[in-house]
């Protein structure tokens, strides 16, 4: 029978005994394991969560972005290792088990945290961790803890995190007990084992530091070491992106967020003359005329063809909520989503090939209403020091002429700095979630209902129809299909039951097109409806299935229409031009018609020159410095500090894009992308991006 001192003293011998170099390395390694493996299966999670995106994507390509995925997971395996690799020098810090199995504990059950968290921001906007999360939060925290609760399962999630951080526990006290040094144990005494010398466990320091650096760089290569565009191996957007850390990527946009010099302000590549004339080149018509060209890049004096023009008074636009392309049945998509859209088209002039600026409400303001771009470094433009600079928006040219205006919207104001914005912009009149008397539906996170919006829309146009026989010009903005998605029960539409994790997505947009519809059949019975042009539009789309290009093209592709008196006459139905929401002020200022002088990024789609199909220029949301520039059947991908990419891409009923990989007008396209983009940033910080007022002296 085992003499129970013996054994006592056996525990002790295992407890007291300080760690060597080699059994320190086995529990350095053993930890780095650990933390590999949950990485692993955060990827796995992601990739399973969001398997509808697989499509018929070979196994192959996403074993190879799993292949990736590994270098990035080790870099931040060797970050997180740090505090152990320099235990090396200190047997008593080697012997700290206790503090490692802490640090490691609290790092990896941090990172499970933000992986679980990722699964549906993924779902949501096709990236991975990055500036949006510090944009929302640093927003309205309240309102977003209540978007969170009531949009996402979060009792769900927080259950996991707490059980994946017990497993964490376990698995780091597991490997502390497995590389535990076992002493020699003799005559009832405490064995004892002598630690390497300072100058052995120095070399042993830097062997493994030089392991650690060629880990976190990732590459043998010369030059920059791993960089996040090293995943884009294969044609498959997913695939790409799950090749990242979203633990890296969040820090990486920290530290751009934080950063003094604002890293993320586009650079200039080009020398300004000839970006400048690059862009002008872009932009003027015949029908413009500069002003002021020694300060101002493309201010001009635009004189609308008046055989172009409309018989209008009012201008009403109505920007809506992730109203994306890829489900409008009158871009050719199946599913009836958009029912009364798809019937509105017919007595208006649809542009099929029109784009957000950006993936995200904010920028979709400030393109439509001030027709600035959405520029790297200024995504979020209202709430920055530059979004105090007069622009050249509607506010401005249409206050120039004594319009009315009014600004109706679900939420609140103080979200995004709207009220601030555009009040500094012109316009004088806002109603929001807090003016509504009675809603049909009121959301705990964001406000009231669409059909409550629009309601009290088309109270406030009667109420400035002849009011002192002044014109008016409004904004109503939807907000019903954003999660949690503000709708009222029993719903007015029937429910959308067969596209899987889209489907509460898609029965809020085909609700926000039902709202729409019902706001047309009452305008219309109003004596305004026959002499106002109502421009309707997407603020952004939201990702699905089918990722077109690099860009995801759905998150961008938008239907824009316009109705009112006479555009079917003089326009046609349909319009192919490629625009994105910074042509739409001056298209609207082309049709009211007089001289207008401006400094819209934009131009007038319905006066462009023979042959002219268009461009746009796109960037996403959040601290993605990723740009692109759209042709009619183009576009051009330019991520920060990576070649360019070349795609052919088609939208409508068979949506797709391909990589070309040799086209001679690759670098002419380029140039032009870059010098939009830098142009666009001089003339912002430099406060030259507006105009004194909208009429010609």
């Amino acid at each position: 029978m085992a003499n129970p001192d013996a054994l006592s003293q056996q525990r002790a011998s295992s407890r007291l005994l300080q760690p060597t170099v080699k059994s320190h390395l086995a529990y350095t390694l053993l930890c780095a394991l650990v933390m590999m493996v949950m990485f692993s299966l955060l990827r796995v999670a992601l990739l399973v969560y969001n398997r509808s995106m697989i499509l018929d994507t070979p196994a192959s390509t996403f074993l190879e972005a799993f292949a990736n995925g590994l270098r990035f997971d080790l870099r931040l395996v060797v970050y997180l290792s740090v505090p152990l690799l320099l235990a090396l020098f200190s047997a008593r810090a080697m012997a700290a088990r206790g503090f490692f199995r802490l640090w490691l504990t609290v790092a990896s059950s941090i990172a499970l945290f933000l992986g679980l968290m990722e699964m549906d921001f993924y779902r949501e906007f096709h990236q991975r961790l990055n500036g949006l999360v510090f944009q929302y939060v640093k927003e309205d925290p309240k309102t977003v803890m209540s978007m969170l609760w009531y949009g996402f399962p979060v009792v769900r999630y927080l259950l996991a995190w707490a059980v994946g951080t017990l497993i964490l526990t376990l698995a780091f006290k597991g490997a502390d007990r497995a590389t535990r040094p076992r002493g020699p144990f003799s005559g009832g005494s405490i064995g004892t084992r002598q630690v390497a010398p300072w100058y052995a466990r120095g070399v042993v320091f830097v062997v493994c530091l030089l392991v650690c650096v060629v880990a976190a760089r990732g590459t043998l290569r010369q030059g920059p070491p791993l960089r996040w565009g090293d995943v884009y191996t294969t044609d498959s957007n997913f695939a790409n992106q799950l090749g990242l850390n979203g633990t890296l990527s969040l820090i990486a946009a920290a530290k751009s967020r934080l950063s003094e010099d604002r890293d993320n302000i586009w650079k200039a590549t080009l020398p300004q003359p000839l970006a400048q004339q690059s862009v002008r080149d872009m932009l003027l018509t015949p029908s413009d005329k500069l002003v002021e060209p020694e300060t101002a890049a493309v201010r001009r004096n635009y004189t609308p063809d008046t055989n172009k023009t409309l018989p209008i008074k009012n201008v009403v636009v109505i920007l809506m909520e992730s109203f994306a392309g890829h489900s409008v049945g009158a871009l050719g998509r199946p599913g009836e989503i958009t029912p009364y859209f798809d019937k509105l088209s017919k007595e208006g002039l649809l542009f099929d090939r029109f784009f957000s600026n950006g993936t995200h409400t904010h920028q979709g303001m400030f393109a439509t209403m001030a027709c600035f771009p959405n520029l790297p470094g200024f995504e979020y433009l209202m709430q920055t020091p530059e979004g105090s600079h007069k622009l050249s928006g509607l506010p401005q040219l249409l206050s120039a002429r004594d319009y009315d205006d009014v600004y109706v919207y679900n939420g609140d104001f103080a979200w995004d700095n709207q009220s601030g914005f555009f009040s500094n912009q012109g316009m004088t009149n806002f109603i929001g979630r807090n003016d509504f008397v009675n809603p049909v539906f009121s959301d705990p996170t964001w406000g009231v209902s669409d059909q409550d919006m629009f309601n009290r829309g088309l109270e406030e146009l009667k109420a400035r129809d002849g009011k002192d026989k002044k014109p008016f010009y409004a904004l109503l903005q939807t907000l019903s299909n954003h999660t949690p998605y503000a709708m009222p029960t029993p719903l007015p539409v029937e429910r959308v039951t067969d596209r899987g994790s889209l489907n509460e997505h898609l029965t809020a947009m085909r609700y926000s097109d039902w709202a729409l519809g019902q706001f047309f059949e009452k305008a219309r019975k109003e004596p305004y409806f026959k002499e106002t042009l109502f421009v309707v539009v997407g603020d952004h789309g939201f990702g699905n299935e089918q990722q077109i290009t690099e860009m995801d093209l759905g998150r961008f592709n938008v239907p824009m229409l316009m109705i009112g008196p006479g555009v079917q006459e003089k326009f046609g139905q349909v319009d192919h031009t490629v625009g994105t929401q910074i042509d739409i002020v001056p298209t609207i200022m082309g049709r009211v018609g007089g001289d207008v002088v401006h400094q819209c990024w934009g131009r007038d789609l319905l006066n462009l020159p023979e042959g002219d199909k268009g461009f746009g220029v796109i960037k996403p949301s959040g601290s993605d410095q990723t740009v692109a520039l759209l042709t009619a059947d183009r576009v051009l991908v330019l991520p920060k500090e990576m070649p360019p990419k070349l795609y052919q891409y088609e939208l409508g009923a068979n949506p797709k894009g391909e990589v070309i990989p040799a086209s001679a007008d690759e670098a002419a396209l380029k140039q032009k992308l870059e010098s939009f983009i830098q142009t666009a940033t001089k003339s912002l910080i430099d406060n030259t991006a507006g105009v004194v007022d909208g009429k010609p002296d």
